[in-house]
């Protein structure tokens, strides 16, 4: 993997490369769309169906609903889902570069707006104006918030402008609450404050502050660092400290940019599998919620039975979290977890413990596709709520269980797998650095996927956001890559997140 050390013509390479690799396949994906096409003409797709059955109800009522983030996989999901369920979807985005986002193009919505992205300079107003307009114009009755981690607070704030000026509803937490999710540092302490369990944290603000933990830990654990801000370079460093001698611990220390400005947390390292989860929560109640097995950089989604101890660990911290805030929190919430064991005279106890909370929609939304129904009533208890104008027993029938994925399948991303299992380590092959039975390896996970799970983006119904995907907006990425010189040592192929170095 490339870093910020590496010389720019290894870049350059690894850019080129990857349009290279867009432009061979664009034969065969080009094929799967057209063919995508004459089947959904020739074989009726259930979710075309659904959707016409639901709309020729008398009594079925479209809501008009606003979707933000729809070129990730995660809004592009929800709204499929949405239109699934009959309702009217209109899509927005920010678009880098001019580059059109993959979910403009989705047969899912009746409209496409680009929104101009906050800035450091201009702030987060003209974002917020252009969703108000958008809201005003469309007669929005909900806006359901996907925001990528640079926009989590401009949408706190875009909620409260949102409510206050017009009557559309929003399924997005409030600024404070938001704010005090988000950042690793005030998440800790908030998770603290009520009550539930966190590895041991320590703000640090420097050098020094970094080595008084580390010399007066009782217990000599391991701790890894964590940017409080958003820091794609640092993300995937995971060097455990104290490092084997002092003086590699200093070095290691001595290279981290860090200040009041640029505050980090020391975490305890926890040395368990990580998870991750998906909640939706409508005015204090847990509506829909699925847990997955976690990675630093998740690309494949496989989740957790929901009848399982772990899933119902998770999910009774996350209802118990809702609980605690004493606020009527409306919004996505997702919690990174990791298990500690711990040996006792009854012999291993698993403990989980919390670290990391993302205030928005999770990725992990995908292992509900296929419940457009279920799904957008979980969301629109949300205005059913408002219509009960305090009525209680209105507002009782609109309770329901808690939604999770029934049958879900395993999903991966076709290109991502593509390079990650099979072109990568046949670069490592021709170089010696791996032996042939790692790449075959690889190359048989690769083809189960095809074969066995379903690609994150991908619908025979609605083909072209994942063709538009992999042969427009990634690599008119990489070539702005080129074009401005600017490095980068991954990709998120589902979030469309480059992570620079």
């Amino acid at each position: 993997m490339l870093n910020g050390t590496s010389p720019w013509h290894l870049h350059l390479a690894q850019n080129a490369a990857l349009i290279l690799t867009s432009i061979l396949f664009l034969p065969i994906t080009t094929f799967i769309l057209v063919s995508s096409y004459v089947i959904s003409f020739l074989i009726p797709q259930d979710v075309p169906r659904k959707r016409r059955r639901l709309r020729a109800s008398r009594t079925f009522v479209p809501q008009t609903i606003l979707i933000t983030g729809v070129g990730m996989s995660k809004g592009l999901v929800l709204a499929r889902l949405f239109y699934e369920a009959g309702h009217d979807v209109i899509g927005a985005d920010f678009e880098p570069y001019g580059v059109q986002a993959c979910g403009r193009y989705s047969r899912s919505l009746r409209r496409f707006f680009r929104l101009p992205k906050p800035t450091a300079d201009d702030g987060s107003a003209y974002y917020i104006n252009a969703l108000l307009r958008v809201v005003k114009q469309e007669r929005v009755d909900l806006w359901v918030s996907c925001s990528g981690v640079a926009s989590a607070v401009e949408d706190g704030q875009a909620k409260e402008v949102i409510e206050r000026r017009s009557s559309c509803r929003a399924i997005q937490f409030d600024v404070a609450t938001t704010s005090t999710l988000h950042e690793k540092d005030t998440f800790t302490q908030e998770t603290e404050r009520l009550g539930l369990p966190v590895p041991e944290t320590y703000n640090v603000t420097s050098r020094d502050a970094v080595h008084k933990v580390l010399h007066k830990s009782p217990k000599r654990n391991s701790y890894i660092m964590k940017s409080v801000g958003v820091d794609d370079a640092a993300r995937g460093d995971m060097t455990l400290l104290p490092r084997r001698t002092v003086s590699e611990t200093y070095n290691h220390v001595a290279q981290i940019a860090i200040s009041d400005q640029k505050p980090w947390v020391l975490q305890q390292f926890i040395k368990g599998k990580e998870y991750c989860t998906h909640a939706l929560v409508i005015e204090g109640k847990v509506k829909m919620f699925v847990s997955c097995p976690s990675a630093e950089l998740l690309m494949h989604y496989d989740a957790l039975p929901s009848d399982s101890a772990l899933s119902r660990a998770m999910l009774a911290f996350t209802m118990e979290f809702v609980a605690r805030t004493g606020k009527s929190m409306t919004g996505h919430l997702s919690f990174d977890f990791l298990v500690d064991e711990k040996a006792n005279e009854k012999g291993a106890e698993l403990l989980l413990k919390s670290i990391e909370c993302n205030p928005r929609a999770h990725t992990a939304v995908t292992l509900f596709s296929g419940q457009g129904e279920e799904v957008s009533k979980c969301y629109l208890s949300l205005l059913e709520s408002n219509m009960a104008n305090g009525d209680e027993h209105l507002t009782d029938s609109v309770e329901a269980e808690i939604v999770v994925p029934k049958q879900p399948a395993k999903y991966y991303w076709v290109g991502h797998d593509l390079v990650t299992l099979v072109l990568l380590p046949l670069l490592h092959l021709l170089q010696g650095r791996i032996p042939v039975k790692d790449w075959i390896r690889g190359c048989s996970e690769f083809t189960a996927h095809v074969f066995f799970w379903q690609d994150g983006t991908f619908e025979v119904w609605d083909p072209l956001p994942w063709w538009w995907l992999y042969h427009v907006y990634w690599p008119w990425q990489f070539l702005a890559s080129i074009l401005q010189r600017r490095k980068w040592s991954r990709v998120n192929v589902s979030t469309t997140k480059i992570f620079g170095c």
